[in-house]
């Protein structure tokens, strides 16, 4: 077996596309990029759930790639960044490799093929054709209650054997399957969590970090605990999560992202909370309720 080289560990943010007036907004986007690249934040996943990726064009997701590599490439910080992708036609997934492979992204998130429900046969198929046709590092997105299919850890663990496929978003809402990965898997296959409200256990479990939407609010909460489970201070990282934990229980109330861009909006941080539809605003009550918990301060 061929050791994957770790490229994913630590906290990263699946990353929120601003719009305004129906378009992507890029001056909030070079906004947010600049604030969370001063933060404790390891890497950013580019146009995936949270990003209403499903809802970019292709040009309007190369924009989203172009302002936010020219972002951190300004900072001078080492920060990568995954671009979110995901398809139920094993083709048309390879085709929009081939269409990114000069972007300026270090690796590529990739959900499960979503409606179809394949086998695990299928999934196998599906994810070397991928891992066979980009150089970059392939992180799977494996969340069944989206897609409707579950990549099995047995399968998982022979896509491990590729050196480009580095790990997995584990939202697969089992414990026991994310206990049993954890334990089988080889050296150098990083396993994320990307269940915001299960990140301490997940941690506590031998967990390499998180892929965390409610990290745009708390960024530094978030990367304190990570940073005590591996200084070995369990009982302070536990501490910090019972202040910590009803954060993504509030964020996750409604559909996501509209929450967490009620507040960055509210923060100054982008100019419109606006989503696309389906999608919709934050209720008022819940509005309410985000400002009352978390008030926002203004370039938090």
């Amino acid at each position: 077996m061929e050791i994957n080289q770790p490229e994913v560990r630590g906290l990263w943010l699946p990353l929120i596309t601003p719009f305004r007036d129906g378009r992507l907004d890029e001056a909030s986007l070079r906004r947010l990029v600049r604030h969370y690249a001063a933060e404790q934040v390891d890497g950013l996943v580019l146009g995936a759930t949270t990003g209403e990726g499903l809802t970019l064009d292709e040009d309007e997701l190369q924009r989203v790639v172009s302002v936010a590599s020219a972002e951190v490439a300004e900072s001078g910080r080492a920060m990568p960044l995954y671009l979110g992708l995901s398809g139920s036609d094993t083709r048309k997934v390879v085709a929009a490799l081939g269409r990114t492979a000069t972007w300026s992204v270090d690796g590529y998130l990739i959900a499960c093929p979503y409606y179809t429900r394949p086998s695990q046969e299928g999934l196998v198929q599906h994810f070397s054709a991928l891992a066979d046709n980009t150089e970059r590092p392939v992180l799977i997105y494996n969340i069944p209650y989206r897609t409707g299919v579950n990549l099995g850890n047995d399968a998982m663990l022979r896509l491990a054997e590729r050196s480009n496929i580095v790990g997995v978003k584990d939202c697969c809402a089992d414990q026991e399957q994310s206990l049993d990965l954890l334990r089988r898997r080889p050296s150098g296959f990083a396993v994320l969590t990307g269940e915001d409200v299960q990140f301490h256990d997940a941690l506590a479990q031998g967990a390499d970090g998180g892929i965390l939407m409610s990290a745009h609010v708390s960024t530094a909460a978030f990367a304190e605990i990570l940073n005590r489970m591996i200084e070995g201070d369990r009982q302070g990282a536990l501490s910090d999560w019972r202040q910590l934990s009803p954060l993504p229980q509030l964020l996750f109330k409604e559909p996501s992202p509209a929450p967490v861009k009620h507040w960055l909006w509210r923060a100054g941080l982008i100019d419109s909370p606006e989503v696309r539809l389906p999608l919709m605003p934050v209720t008022d009550g819940l509005a309410r309720e985000i400002e009352r918990a978390y008030p926002p301060r203004n370039g938090q």
